[in-house]
């Protein structure tokens, strides 16, 4: 296939173009370089996937109208994995006009180009931060997602919307994937496991919100990225099954799909805590904080109809995954 990856300098996007360009791929690989965090992180992923003669970069905002249009109509995309976004729940209440620029202008641009280029499968990511104030559990796609506490969710679960529209509107086959807390080896900066390995090598202190009353469904990146593959090679068709009268969010009566991907196994965050020590060979100092604006306690996701219409279910151990990131940690950092 010809594939373009959007975020292919991010986590889940350098991954996921690694494990194409060995299975044969091209793949064209689309990112700002913004400087949300590291910016060598971002080169260092990308010098991985420049190894491969079939991978092209391609130094670009999807906010770009113009210059997203002539991407899609010079290189005849098969399939487009959107990746590119811009993340973190905290940081969409500190700049909310980040997330409309990326997040749904930069969005409608990919769709545009899918529609007039007639790209046979989208496949986006949504996220686990939708389900906002849901408390039933495990999350389902199935549920109603209508009560997002986050700017960030807000904006996934209007790329879920502006997906269906242009699958009823232009039969474009559209996917998404609601990822649940990705981690492993060359993860960012920003999130957990990566801020509590670097303290508690430092010696320092590590942030423990709503006092360790946490729960995560910690996903591993492979399992992310095997999750991601399976779906492109599943390519939506029209539900027969659904009807309007009682209508399932996660399917239609048009080309459209809804997933999440995570392990099926929610972690205390302080047994998660605990695994990092184990990893490292120290324990954390640890300062307990309240809950913070626009978090959950808790993430629960229900995969059945990911197993159902892949085969697919993710199952690395929590204790094996936080293993390899600090392996890979203390490799690359010295």
């Amino acid at each position: 296939m010809n594939v373009l990856i959007t975020g292919a300098a991010g986590f889940i996007g350098s991954t996921l173009g690694q494990r194409l360009l060995k299975e044969g791929h091209r793949v064209c690989g689309l990112d700002n370089l913004n400087d949300y965090y590291d910016v060598n992180l971002k080169k260092a992923r990308l010098e991985k996937l420049a190894a491969y003669s079939e991978f092209e970069f391609q130094r670009l905002d999807l906010a770009d109208r113009p210059a997203i249009k002539n991407l899609f109509d010079s290189h005849g995309f098969d399939c487009v994995v959107n990746l590119a976004a811009q993340a973190g729940v905290r940081y969409s209440i500190e700049n909310p006009a980040s997330y409309v620029d990326a997040n749904m202008v930069g969005f409608g641009n990919i769709l545009e180009g899918c529609r007039h280029t007639k790209v046979k499968h989208l496949v986006y990511a949504s996220s686990s931060s939708v389900y906002g104030l849901n408390t039933s559990m495990p999350f389902s796609v199935r549920h109603n997602v209508d009560h997002p506490i986050s700017l960030y969710a807000a904006s996934k679960k209007a790329n879920e919307l502006m997906a269906h529209t242009y699958s009823y509107l232009y039969n474009l086959p559209t996917t998404g994937l609601r990822f649940f807390t990705v981690y492993g080896p060359w993860g960012r900066p920003d999130m957990a496991l990566f801020l509590f390995t670097k303290a508690i090598l430092n010696d320092e202190p590590i942030k423990v919100f709503n006092n360790g009353n946490m729960q995560r469904d910690f996903t591993y990146i492979d399992d992310i990225v095997e999750g991601v593959i399976r779906v492109m090679n599943n390519i939506p068709e029209a539900d027969p099954d659904w009807s309007a009268e009682t209508p399932t969010p996660s399917s239609s009566c048009v080309p459209y799909r809804l997933y999440n991907i995570g392990n099926n196994q929610p972690v205390a965050l302080m047994d998660f805590v605990h695994a990092i020590e184990d990893a490292i060979g120290r324990k954390a100092k640890i300062d307990y904080r309240p809950m913070q604006p626009g978090d959950v306690p808790a993430t629960y996701a229900d995969v059945n109809d990911l197993i159902a219409d892949t085969g697919f279910k993710p199952s690395t151990p929590v204790p094996e995954g936080i293993k390899n990131f600090v392996d890979w940690y203390r490799e690359y950092y010295g």
